[in-house]
Protein backbone atom coordinates (compact mmCIF):
# COMPACT_ATOMS: atom_id res chain seq x y z
CA UNK A 1 0.00 0.00 0.00
CA UNK A 2 1.07 3.91 -0.88
CA UNK A 3 1.96 4.86 2.70
CA UNK A 4 1.07 8.41 1.55
CA UNK A 5 -3.15 7.57 1.86
CA UNK A 6 -4.90 6.34 4.17
CA UNK A 7 -6.05 2.31 4.04
CA UNK A 8 -9.30 2.22 2.38
CA UNK A 9 -11.80 -0.42 3.47
CA UNK A 10 -15.48 -2.05 2.78
CA UNK A 11 -17.65 -2.46 5.88
CA UNK A 12 -20.30 -5.29 5.18
CA UNK A 13 -22.75 -7.01 6.89
CA UNK A 14 -24.07 -10.53 4.92
CA UNK A 15 -27.81 -9.79 5.71
CA UNK A 16 -30.37 -8.62 3.84
CA UNK A 17 -32.58 -7.94 7.35
CA UNK A 18 -33.18 -4.20 8.09
CA UNK A 19 -32.67 -4.74 11.72
CA UNK A 20 -29.56 -6.90 11.57
CA UNK A 21 -27.43 -7.66 14.52
CA UNK A 22 -24.61 -8.35 12.22
CA UNK A 23 -25.02 -4.50 10.16
CA UNK A 24 -24.65 -3.02 13.63
CA UNK A 25 -21.84 -4.90 14.40
CA UNK A 26 -20.20 -3.93 10.84
CA UNK A 27 -20.88 -0.17 11.44
CA UNK A 28 -18.88 -0.70 14.72
CA UNK A 29 -16.21 -2.24 13.26
CA UNK A 30 -16.41 0.58 10.19
CA UNK A 31 -16.19 3.45 13.17
CA UNK A 32 -13.35 2.32 14.99
CA UNK A 33 -11.40 1.53 11.74
CA UNK A 34 -12.43 5.64 10.19
CA UNK A 35 -11.22 6.19 14.35
CA UNK A 36 -7.97 4.74 13.08
CA UNK A 37 -7.17 6.81 9.97
CA UNK A 38 -9.08 4.54 7.43
CA UNK A 39 -11.46 6.12 4.94
CA UNK A 40 -14.00 2.91 4.95
CA UNK A 41 -17.54 2.73 2.78
CA UNK A 42 -20.20 0.93 4.53
CA UNK A 43 -22.21 -1.14 2.24
CA UNK A 44 -25.78 -2.61 2.62
CA UNK A 45 -26.19 -5.67 0.47
CA UNK A 46 -30.04 -4.23 -0.16
CA UNK A 47 -28.94 -1.66 -1.79
CA UNK A 48 -27.38 -4.52 -4.33
CA UNK A 49 -29.92 -6.59 -4.82
CA UNK A 50 -28.34 -9.51 -7.35
CA UNK A 51 -30.04 -12.59 -9.21
CA UNK A 52 -28.88 -16.04 -8.11
CA UNK A 53 -25.26 -16.28 -9.85
CA UNK A 54 -26.01 -18.09 -13.14
CA UNK A 55 -23.77 -18.13 -16.39
CA UNK A 56 -26.17 -17.82 -18.55
CA UNK A 57 -27.67 -14.43 -17.13
CA UNK A 58 -23.62 -13.58 -17.00
CA UNK A 59 -22.93 -14.57 -20.68
CA UNK A 60 -25.95 -12.11 -21.43
CA UNK A 61 -24.83 -9.11 -19.74
CA UNK A 62 -23.17 -8.35 -16.24
CA UNK A 63 -25.67 -6.60 -13.77
CA UNK A 64 -25.18 -3.13 -13.17
CA UNK A 65 -25.45 -4.14 -9.47
CA UNK A 66 -22.11 -6.43 -10.10
CA UNK A 67 -20.21 -4.03 -11.92
CA UNK A 68 -20.49 -1.18 -8.88
CA UNK A 69 -19.88 -3.99 -6.44
CA UNK A 70 -16.13 -4.97 -8.22
CA UNK A 71 -15.34 -1.72 -8.49
CA UNK A 72 -15.99 -1.00 -4.50
CA UNK A 73 -14.21 -4.35 -3.96
CA UNK A 74 -11.12 -2.89 -6.38
CA UNK A 75 -10.81 -0.05 -4.43
CA UNK A 76 -10.38 -1.25 -1.00
CA UNK A 77 -7.77 -2.29 0.45
CA UNK A 78 -9.63 -5.05 3.27
CA UNK A 79 -12.62 -6.02 4.26
CA UNK A 80 -14.65 -5.46 7.85
CA UNK A 81 -17.46 -8.83 7.29
CA UNK A 82 -19.90 -9.33 9.93
CA UNK A 83 -21.42 -12.69 8.75
CA UNK A 84 -24.32 -13.52 10.13
CA UNK A 85 -24.63 -18.24 10.53
CA UNK A 86 -27.16 -19.31 9.03
CA UNK A 87 -27.58 -23.19 9.36
CA UNK A 88 -24.16 -23.17 10.05
CA UNK A 89 -22.74 -21.32 7.09
CA UNK A 90 -22.71 -18.21 5.63
CA UNK A 91 -25.66 -16.64 4.48
CA UNK A 92 -27.08 -17.13 0.78
CA UNK A 93 -26.67 -13.61 0.07
CA UNK A 94 -23.16 -13.19 1.11
CA UNK A 95 -22.02 -16.15 -0.91
CA UNK A 96 -23.71 -15.27 -3.87
CA UNK A 97 -22.01 -11.80 -3.83
CA UNK A 98 -19.25 -13.33 -3.66
CA UNK A 99 -19.66 -15.83 -6.65
CA UNK A 100 -20.90 -12.59 -8.65
CA UNK A 101 -17.50 -10.71 -7.34
CA UNK A 102 -15.29 -13.18 -7.96
CA UNK A 103 -15.67 -14.30 -11.87
CA UNK A 104 -13.75 -12.67 -14.43
CA UNK A 105 -14.87 -10.32 -17.31
CA UNK A 106 -13.67 -7.76 -19.46
CA UNK A 107 -12.24 -4.94 -16.70
CA UNK A 108 -11.20 -7.92 -13.90
CA UNK A 109 -9.73 -11.34 -13.31
CA UNK A 110 -10.99 -14.18 -11.47
CA UNK A 111 -11.24 -13.17 -8.07
CA UNK A 112 -8.88 -10.44 -8.75
CA UNK A 113 -10.89 -7.75 -6.39
CA UNK A 114 -10.25 -10.50 -3.39
CA UNK A 115 -6.39 -10.61 -4.31
CA UNK A 116 -4.42 -9.11 -1.58
CA UNK A 117 -7.00 -8.02 0.30
CA UNK A 118 -7.34 -7.94 3.84
CA UNK A 119 -10.10 -8.94 5.91
CA UNK A 120 -11.24 -9.19 9.41
CA UNK A 121 -14.23 -11.94 9.91
CA UNK A 122 -16.89 -11.38 12.40
CA UNK A 123 -20.25 -12.38 13.62
CA UNK A 124 -22.86 -12.03 16.05
CA UNK A 125 -25.89 -14.18 17.15
CA UNK A 126 -28.34 -14.94 20.17
CA UNK A 127 -26.71 -18.29 20.57
CA UNK A 128 -23.90 -19.10 22.35
CA UNK A 129 -21.70 -19.92 19.70
CA UNK A 130 -21.79 -16.27 17.99
CA UNK A 131 -21.59 -17.78 14.42
CA UNK A 132 -18.14 -19.16 14.71
CA UNK A 133 -19.01 -21.86 12.65
CA UNK A 134 -20.39 -19.47 9.64
CA UNK A 135 -17.13 -17.57 10.29
CA UNK A 136 -14.87 -20.73 9.84
CA UNK A 137 -16.83 -21.71 6.22
CA UNK A 138 -16.34 -17.91 4.96
CA UNK A 139 -12.73 -18.34 5.68
CA UNK A 140 -12.84 -20.86 3.97
CA UNK A 141 -14.55 -19.78 0.80
CA UNK A 142 -12.41 -16.50 0.94
CA UNK A 143 -8.65 -17.70 1.52
CA UNK A 144 -8.60 -19.40 -1.27
CA UNK A 145 -9.68 -16.35 -3.69
CA UNK A 146 -6.29 -15.08 -2.05
CA UNK A 147 -7.69 -12.87 0.84
CA UNK A 148 -5.65 -13.08 4.02
CA UNK A 149 -7.79 -13.54 7.10
CA UNK A 150 -7.36 -11.84 10.45
CA UNK A 151 -5.84 -14.80 12.38
CA UNK A 152 -8.77 -13.98 15.24
CA UNK A 153 -11.87 -14.08 14.39
CA UNK A 154 -14.50 -12.71 16.55
CA UNK A 155 -17.76 -14.66 17.18
CA UNK A 156 -19.65 -12.57 19.60
CA UNK A 157 -22.29 -14.41 21.57
CA UNK A 158 -26.06 -13.19 22.91
CA UNK A 159 -26.79 -10.26 20.07
CA UNK A 160 -29.52 -8.92 21.74
CA UNK A 161 -27.89 -7.77 24.89
CA UNK A 162 -24.77 -6.11 23.23
CA UNK A 163 -26.00 -2.80 21.87
CA UNK A 164 -28.09 -0.32 23.48
CA UNK A 165 -31.62 1.07 21.67
CA UNK A 166 -30.21 3.12 19.32
CA UNK A 167 -28.11 0.41 17.49
CA UNK A 168 -24.22 1.13 19.43
CA UNK A 169 -22.09 -1.95 20.83
CA UNK A 170 -22.45 -1.38 24.73
CA UNK A 171 -20.57 -4.55 25.73
CA UNK A 172 -17.10 -3.76 26.71
CA UNK A 173 -15.65 -7.43 25.84
CA UNK A 174 -17.03 -7.57 22.70
CA UNK A 175 -16.22 -3.73 21.92
CA UNK A 176 -12.45 -4.38 22.88
CA UNK A 177 -12.10 -7.37 21.06
CA UNK A 178 -13.66 -5.72 17.77
CA UNK A 179 -11.18 -2.83 17.87
CA UNK A 180 -8.10 -4.79 18.15
CA UNK A 181 -9.55 -7.04 15.53
CA UNK A 182 -9.72 -4.09 13.18
CA UNK A 183 -6.63 -2.72 14.59
CA UNK A 184 -4.70 -6.30 13.35
CA UNK A 185 -6.19 -5.92 9.78
CA UNK A 186 -5.10 -2.38 9.72
CA UNK A 187 -1.63 -3.28 10.68
CA UNK A 188 -1.75 -5.67 8.22
CA UNK A 189 -2.86 -3.63 5.42
CA UNK A 190 0.27 -1.57 6.32
CA UNK A 191 2.77 -4.03 5.40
Amino acid sequence: MNNNRKPRLLALAGSLRQDSWNRLLASAAAQMARDAGAEVVEVNLRDFPLPLFDEDIEAAGLPEQVSRLKDLFASADGLLIASPEYNGSVTAALKNLIDWVSRPDGQYGRAEVFQGRRAALFATSPGGLGGMRGLNHLRDILQPLGTWIAPTMLAVPESMNIFDAEGNLVDDGARNQLRALVEQTLAAIAV
